[in-house]
């Protein structure tokens, strides 16, 4: 994961200025501590801090055209970079990056191509003929991105708000799946899936294109968790036993010798996780890790190592958010580890239980219709949280994190079934994410243990070890200042709308009201 800077309109364009654009994307070195990079054209600026995954020899940005009138700086990965080139022959590539196709997209179609690209990205693009400039962010959010104003007038945006705060008279988050046009003059949204509407779907469940889409097509189209393996450098799986992580591992581990990065780092899957001693999480994933022949690494944590992480944990992932910050710090401290093994990058299985109804909240849902509106604002959601949390606490340690459940082909099967089959029905023997369980059970060729793969829902932070949480708020009690930031109760995250299910969460509606106002700030105006 890199980490990007730019501003446009600068009424000051002096040495000083650009001295102190270069100190302000040192804030971001973490995310990108393999090279930095500038751009200067007149009143804008393009700064870039690298972390090399995809050819990492020639890759640095900012990236070009041809004749270097289109300048972009990406923080991201686009995985179909190698068939958006087949579609730009006439164009002259200067690296390997799968980031470059963007400048020459935007040659070839204008502002119209960013539902294009198949990735995770971010990325802010200057055309120096007409010195107009756009910006956008993927379609889920998984990168992050803030757009703010200075008292000049002048644009600006980065990967994290720190590199923002003092030069900006306000700034805010940038919203998924939308593009900034200066052209244009505002956000627009690019993303517009079937789901988004909200309206109920009809489409049967079917299991084994269910698992296609996640795994690998008949056709050899690569989908979901395969075409996240593409790299040039070390990777491995974030594992916790859980049903989620599993299937990521499972997945990724068969099909480990097809792809190119095995010729250089070997078919065997490194895998990864962090625990209490004697926590759910270890015993779990130690078992997976045996049953699918992975290396696997296993790192502890104490309550007081994580209490003393937390003031850390709290400046890079830029939220005071209690379950982002308990479920953030154990990733921290683990993400720091598995950069010291040389690492650079992970799949990670965040999204599942916004697709699915996973959190345990859902087997209040009264109807399909309540479950499937939930589970679409859990979806919209996901870069205040879940993604937020997966990018900045292992960006804090320059280690990218890929998520295949939230692959845009993915996201639209699995939105698109009759949400009927996400009940929680008891009486049919379906528990939570039963269709995901049940598309992935193959008496034949098994993915996992029939345990695992119904195991129940464990939050991250819960199954790291329960006194981490018992801890946290001990320690938050201790200090008046937490008490309003640090520590507040909850339902799993619900939105204040699911609170309406059981008369009995309604004296948690204050916290769950935070959450729910945070992710109606989504639609402010500009």
């Amino acid at each position: 994961m890199c980490g990007i800077l730019a501003v446009f309109g600068c009424t000051d364009n002096s040495q000083a200025k650009r001295s102190r654009i270069i100190e302000l994307s040192r804030r971001l070195r973490h995310r990108g501590p393999d090279w930095s990079g500038l751009h200067c054209h007149g009143n804008c600026y393009l700064a870039h801090q690298r972390l090399a995954i995809v050819d990492p020899t020639s890759g640095d940005q900012p990236l070009y055209n041809e004749d270097k009138t289109v300048i972009v700086t990406v923080n991201g990965e686009i995985y179909n970079h190698k068939q958006l080139r087949e579609k730009l022959k006439s164009h002259q590539f200067r690296t390997g990056s799968d980031c470059e196709v963007i400048a020459h997209l935007y040659e070839e179609y204008g502002e119209d191509f960013v539902d294009m690209l198949d990735g995770m990205f971010s990325f802010v693009l200057l055309d120096t003929r007409d010195n107009s400039f756009i910006a956008a962010r993927d379609a889920i959010g998984i990168t992050p991105l803030y757009i703010g104003w200075g008292l000049d007038g002048s644009v600006w945006f980065a990967s994290e708000m720190k590199a923002l705060s003092d030069d900006c008279e306000r700034f805010m988050s940038f919203l998924p799946g939308h593009i900034y046009s200066s052209k244009q003059g505002g956000l627009r949204r690019w993303y517009n899936p079937t789901w988004y509407s909200e309206d109920i779907p009809s489409t049967p469940y079917d299991p084994l294109l269910l698992r296609e889409t996640f795994e690998k097509a008949h056709s050899k189209l690569l989908l979901a968790v395969v075409k996240r393996l593409m790299t040039d450098v070390p990777f491995g799986v974030l594992l916790s036993g859980g049903l989620d992580s599993s299937l990521v591992a499972a997945v990724a581990s068969r099909h480990m010798a097809e792809v190119e990065s095995a010729c250089q780092w070997g078919s065997q899957l490194h895998t990864f996780c962090v625990g209490l001693k004697g926590s759910p999480d270890l015993k779990a994933a130690r078992e997976v890790a045996d049953y699918l022949g992975t290396r696997h690494h296993e790192f502890h944590f104490t309550v007081q190592e994580g209490i003393d992480a937390v003031e850390e944990v709290i400046y890079h992932i830029e939220t005071y958010d209690v379950t982002t910050i308990r479920a953030s710090t154990p990733m921290f401290l683990m993400s720091r580890k598995i950069k010291s093994l040389g690492v650079k990058m992970v799949l990670s299985g965040e999204g599942s239980d916004e697709i699915f109804g996973g959190y345990l909240y859902f087997h209040k849902a009264p109807n399909k219709e309540e479950l499937h509106r939930e589970t679409c604002q859990k979806i919209k959601a996901l870069h205040l949280y879940d993604c937020l949390r997966a990018n900045k606490s292992t960006s804090a340690w320059g280690l990218e994190a890929r998520v295949p459940f939230l692959d845009k082909e993915f996201i639209n099967v699995a939105m698109s079934i009759d949400p009927e089959w996400k009940m929680v029905r008891p009486d049919l023997g379906r528990i939570e994410k039963w269709i995901l369980r049940n598309a992935f059970d193959d008496e034949h060729n098994p993915y996992l243990p029939k345990h695992i793969l119904h195991r129940q829902k464990e939050q991250f932070s819960d199954g790291v070890g329960y006194s981490w949480i018992d801890g946290l708020k001990d320690h938050a009690n201790k200090q008046n200042s937490a008490r309003s930031t640090v520590w507040r109760s909850s339902v799993a995250c619900s939105t204040a709308r699911a609170v309406e299910w059981d008369a009995a969460w309604s004296k948690f509606h204050a916290a769950l009201g935070v959450h729910y106002e945070e992710i109606g700030c989504q639609n402010a105006p500009l």
